[in-house]
């Protein structure tokens, strides 16, 4: 079977069947929470996906290393890192930027697969933003005790489009806050295939991931990990 090949029409008509069947059902896998007014946690949206999307993201990690990357003030982020897609984030002391090229190997990132544009796409439709074409996926990879500290996506061209998060693994607890570093923040949990769509008027809400707890996770293990999409080019 190839993997990184678009799903048959078969599979597709699966996906969006079984995702049809929770459509109105609070709190399982279809439901939808509101954090903003642009702003949704779509719970369980990418159960359907899974059994494909793992071995999608073991293949690009081969390519692609995870790495802790360096800020530009000199800090080893705790939370690894790859990408895929055309473009790809990378920091270092000399910024954050996108960049066509993976800078430990030389090499353009490997391609954003189409069944991972397919869920995103899907995702950012639900939560009312049509037409999404992401070029970038940020994989993230948080061992216990990792974090994200609240920060504003705003490296991309498009600040017009939404940004697509979908949580893998070990529950997380996303802090969705304001405008200001400073402003209040929600604590969102998070638990194995829910979706966080926000943009439009939330696009440059602040947002981070609080430290991810011990425990073992049934198909991830001790790992929690998060696939951001992003339209970060023209």
């Amino acid at each position: 079977m190839n993997l990184l090949a678009p799903p048959k029409k078969s599979e597709k008509t699966q996906v969006q069947y079984t995702l049809g069947l929770f459509d109105d059902l609070p709190g399982a896998p279809g439901g939808v929470r509101a954090i903003g007014g642009q702003a949704f946690v779509l719970e369980g949206f990418a159960l359907p996906y899974i059994a494909a999307l793992l071995p999608l993201l073991d293949s690009i990690k081969r390519r692609a290393q995870i790495r802790h990357m360096v800020t530009p003030g000199g800090f080893t982020m705790s939370v690894g890192l790859t990408n895929c897609g055309s473009l790809g984030w990378v920091s270092d002391r000399q910024g954050y930027r996108y960049s066509a090229v993976d800078p430990l190997s030389g090499e353009p990132w490997p391609a954003l697969p189409p069944l991972m544009l397919e869920l995103a796409r899907e995702a950012a439709q639900k939560a009312g933003f049509e037409h999404f074409d992401p070029d970038a996926c940020l994989i993230n990879h948080y061992a216990p005790g990792a974090r994200m500290s609240l920060h504003q996506d705003r490296d991309e061209k498009q600040l017009g489009e939404p940004i697509v998060s979908v949580s893998l693994g070990l529950p997380a607890t996303f802090l969705f806050g304001g405008f200001e570093r400073s402003d209040r923040t929600q604590r969102v949990p998070l638990v194995h295939g829910d979706v966080v769509v926000w943009g439009g008027a939330d696009r440059l809400r602040f947002h981070g991931v609080l430290p991810i707890k011990p425990a073992e996770h049934s198909l991830l293990g001790p790992w929690r990990i998060n696939c951001t999409f992003r339209k970060a080019g023209h």
